[in-house]
């Protein structure tokens, strides 16, 4: 039975009841019905009810943040801006679109061009961490392509899935064509396997992303995955180092360091390590931890009990093997799911801090002999996600970003998702990508027509 808790106050706010099969299959039947009507439409139709979904959601903003804050304690100031970003990329994805779906001519003797074709209902499986924007992001491209929708959300933020298809429904798009099931881990593999649904994407983590691709694959159905990540951020000794710092703590610190591309693994050159660390420290005592209906809160408390938990443990274990604890690693005795920012430095291989992902405000650094060893700490990990470095040399700041095996690298920033770049990565990280052009063609038929005579 999926139940939502405020992680700040632990109190129960709704309790849900699992849908029976018979009503999920009920529900996949009416979508993909929905969804064959909608693939023709005129893609110019189908992206002016996303426009009006980007209106929607831009009037009912405070109450959608509000509800991501008592739902998963995401700071309210941050779940705003999730709201904005999910109104920016329907309207991405509606203007551009059309564009990135229109035919392709192929240069020959013959007449011949690729078309693209929506596959039908595509399942998406969503996490917690950021629950409109994740959702927003399939949906946009999903949509405007011809495809319909169903969502299966994590069960502590069942009421962000409702409201989603809500808004939905608002902006006009038809009742059935996209929807939000509340099913039990068990029957998941049933509706993947089902006739209706064509293809699945997964955000999630790696142990998610295997259930889930071997599902797929024994149903011969395509699958977009995107798991977890360590991403490493380079801090070389030519960067400046207040950037540097800013941006490391703000890519860490962002959701509680809830993100699957959170600055991970901070690698500092040993010449500018000490420097490093001691500017670190000062900037993460500007950070605010407490309530997250506050304005003036910068983390608020992770979304569950067992979540953080599982990360005290990481923490307990990497100070065991070596790991100099600076500053945190202590459970506060107060209600809620709060842990403390906590920095661990000088972190040696074979312990959690540096092969598994930390999910939570845990900052990790690394120190390499030089700029080689750095890239080789750096690629030492089966994860794949994004990665960053810092210098004031950008043509060798690109060549290294060419070196790094992920899916993703800025340079002089810390890692985040827009909907004009291709998102994804490498490795354990999974496979396909999101936004952009090669986003919305993750769920086409690419079809290729050739004219003879």
């Amino acid at each position: 039975m999926p139940v939502t808790i405020n992680p700040a106050t632990e109190e129960v706010i709704t309790e849900y009841e699992d849908m029976p099969y018979p009503e999920l299959e009920a529900i996949l039947k009416a979508t993909s019905k929905e969804a064959a009507a909608w693939s023709e439409f005129p893609i110019e139709d189908r992206a002016q009810h996303m426009f009006k979904a980007a209106d929607v959601l831009d009037r009912r903003k405070e109450k959608l943040a509000l509800l991501m804050t008592r739902e998963m304690g995401k700071p309210i100031k941050e779940a705003r801006g999730e709201v904005e970003k999910c109104a920016m990329v329907c309207r991405y994805f509606a203007e551009h679109g059309p564009r990135f779906l229109e035919d392709e001519t192929i240069e020959g003797d013959v007449k011949s061009y690729v078309t693209f074709h929506p596959l039908g209902v595509v399942l998406a499986i969503m996490p917690w961490n950021f629950p409109l924007w994740q959702v927003f992001r399939f949906v946009a491209p999903g949509l405007i392509a011809g495809n319909g929708g169903i969502l299966k959300h994590s069960p502590n933020v069942t009421g962000c899935a409702l409201a989603i298809e809500s808004v939905l429904q608002e902006a006009g798009f038809p009742k059935n064509l996209f929807r939000t099931i509340i099913a039990s881990t068990d029957d998941i593999k049933q509706v993947i396997e089902s006739d209706y649904i064509q293809a699945v994407t997964l955000t999630g983590s790696e142990r998610a992303g295997v259930a889930v691709a071997t599902a797929a694959g024994g149903s011969l159905k395509k699958c977009v995955l995107e798991l977890g990540g360590s991403d490493p951020y380079l801090i070389l000794e030519d960067a400046d180092l207040d950037l540097a710092v800013d941006k490391c703590v703000a890519g860490r610190l962002l959701n509680a360091g809830q993100s699957c591309i959170a600055a991970k693994r901070l690698i500092t050159i040993a010449s500018i390590h000490d420097n490093f660390v001691e500017e670190l420290m000062r900037k993460v005592a500007s950070y605010t931890v407490g309530d997250p209906e506050d304005e003036k809160t910068d983390i608020g408390p992770m979304a569950r009990s067992d979540l953080r938990e599982s990360l005290h443990k990481q923490v307990t274990a990497s100070v065991s093997g070596g790991a100099e604890l600076k500053l945190g690693g202590t459970i506060p005795n107060k209600t809620g799911f709060y842990y403390p920012i906590t920095i661990l430095d000088h972190v040696k291989a074979d312990t959690p801090a540096y092969d598994e992902e930390l999910f939570g405000p845990v900052i990790t650094i690394i120190e390499a002999k030089d700029e080689a060893d750095a890239i080789r700490i750096a690629n030492d990990t089966r994860f794949g996600l994004g990665s960053a470095v810092f210098t004031q040399d950008l043509a060798r700041g690109e060549r290294i970003a060419k070196q790094l095996e992920s899916g993703l690298t800025f340079i002089n920033d810390f890692v985040k998702s827009d909907a004009n770049h291709p998102f994804g990565g490498v490795k354990k990280s999974g496979y396909g990508r999101e936004l952009s052009q090669y986003g919305i063609r993750e769920f086409v038929n690419i079809k290729t027509v050739m004219v003879m005579g």
